[in-house]
């Protein structure tokens, strides 16, 4: 089995706060990986490390089997090209249409004709919307077509910060069908993370539960179940947590 992504003992203090306490993370090529926990558990603090946006305190990154420097610009630009980072925070440029907007980024990102169709194909949203100024959309069409431009340069690891966070229930079942079909049918790795247990049940084939800028358990969400005796993941959680 193949490791996109290894955490070795990572660390992050921030003005004297632990933020990550020596987590250990696997990810293996072509899963849906999910990062699950409370607000604060840490969630983004991870993402931006393997995003090689924010370097650790301590510890070892490894990305594509390749051990990440943070000091070293070349082979952080070289990581960068086979990966796409989505923050929570992302919206589009109203001003835009949705078209306008997938061409923008394309352009930037030296994405081609056919890898363009592709966003516009997994948005979801129909030329009738994609002609439409972003500014005029839903949350969740915004959402999708977001999605929509991180993978549209089909990279082999997407990392998506709370890719459903405040979406209704069925713009939410929208955006995990994009995540599904684009992880299973290109077999490229995606890292997610929610605070939404259920979701991470639906959606991934291996979760990391975090509390507290800690590991509680790694591995299948069914694996979790099955160590503790309970019904679902949140309820695992839980009693996962009151062990520690």
């Amino acid at each position: 089995m193949s490791i996109d992504v290894e955490l070795k003992s990572v660390s992050k203090v921030i003005k004297g706060r632990v933020i990550l306490d020596k987590i250990d993370l696997e990810v293996p090529r072509g899963t849906i990986f999910c990062l699950v926990g409370p607000n604060g558990a840490g969630k983004t603090t991870t993402m931006r490390i393997i995003a090689t946006l924010m370097r650790p305190s301590g510890g070892d990154v490894y990305i594509a089997n390749q051990k990440i420097d943070y000091r070293n610009p070349s082979l952080l630009q070289k990581i960068r090209k086979i990966l796409t980072y989505l923050p929570e925070e992302a919206d589009t440029y109203s001003r835009l249409t949705g078209l306008e907007y997938l061409r923008f980024f394309a352009d930037i990102h030296g994405v081609s004709e056919e890898d363009l169709k592709f966003g516009i194909e997994i948005s979801g949203l129909s030329m009738e919307d994609l002609k439409r100024k972003t500014g005029t959309y839903s949350r969740g069409m915004r959402r999708r077509l977001l999605i929509a431009r991180a993978l549209m340069s089909r990279p082999q690891i997407a990392i998506l910060d709370e890719p459903t966070s405040g979406l209704d229930v069925f713009s939410s079942v929208k955006v995990r069908e994009v995540i599904k079909r684009f992880s299973r049918e290109y077999n490229k790795t995606v890292i997610l993370s929610t605070h939404n247990m259920l979701e991470a049940e639906d959606l991934c084939e291996r979760v990391a539960l975090i509390n507290k800028g800690r590991i509680v358990f790694s591995g299948e969400a069914e694996e979790a179940l099955r160590k503790t005796g309970s019904s679902n993941l949140e309820e695992a959680f839980v009693r996962l947590c009151e062990e520690r």
